[in-house]
C-alpha cells in the first residue's frame, strides 16, 4: 500500500455488508483507503466477510473507528466532501484532491444534520428526478470516487 491514498472513503454507520463490499472493491481498485465508522450494521469476520463477496477484503486498505470525531483527529486537514441528497451543490461542481475524506452517510438515514451543517459548503449530491428518494449507497459512493480519479487524471500506474 502507498503511504498516502488517493482518497479517504468514509461509510458513517453503514448498514449493508454487501454495499460496504462493493465500496470496499472500488477502493481497492483505485487505492483509496475505506474508513468505517462504528457502530456498523454487521460483523467483520472472516465468514461475514466472505458470505458479503467480500474475497478480495485482505488487498483492502481499510480501518473502523469508534466515531467521526476519531476519524477527524486522524486526518485533520483534509477536505471533507459530504454526500447527501440534501444539498444544493452537484458534485461535477466540486474540485476533488489526492488524500480527500469522501463522506457518506448510512442506508437508512442518512449523514447526521450536525455534519451537514458543519461542512454545509461541502456538501454535494448527484443529480436525480424527483421521482427516487434516493440513490443506492455503492452507486453512489462508486460514482463520486470514479468522478475525483477523472478529475485527477486516471490512476497513475493504469496511465
Amino acid at each position: 500500500m502507498p503511504a498516502e491514498s488517493l482518497l479517504n472513503v468514509v461509510l458513517y454507520q453503514p448498514e449493508i455488508p454487501q454495499n460496504t463490499g462493493n465500496i470496499g472493491r472500488t477502493c481497492v481498485a483505485i487505492g483509496a483507503k475505506l474508513w468505517l465508522i462504528r457502530p456498523l450494521g454487521f460483523q467483520l469476520d472472516e465468514k461475514h466477510l466472505r458470505r458479503a463477496g467480500m474475497d478480495y477484503w485482505e488487498k483492502l486498505d481499510w480501518e473502523a473507528v469508534e466515531s467521526w470525531a476519531d476519524l477527524r483527529s486522524r486526518l485533520p486537514d483534509r477536505q471533507v466532501w459530504c454526500l447527501t441528497k440534501f444539498a444544493t451543490r452537484l458534485a461535477w461542481e466540486a474540485t476533488f484532491r489526492r488524500g480527500d475524506i469522501l463522506l457518506f452517510g448510512s442506508e437508512s438515514r442518512g449523514l447526521p444534520e450536525s455534519i451537514r451543517t458543519e461542512f454545509a459548503s461541502s456538501c454535494i449530491k448527484l443529480p436525480m428526478r424527483t421521482e427516487v428518494r434516493s440513490l443506492n449507497l455503492a452507486s453512489t459512493a462508486n460514482t463520486i470516487a470514479y468522478e475525483a480519479v477523472r478529475q485527477f487524471g486516471g490512476l497513475p500506474e493504469l496511465g
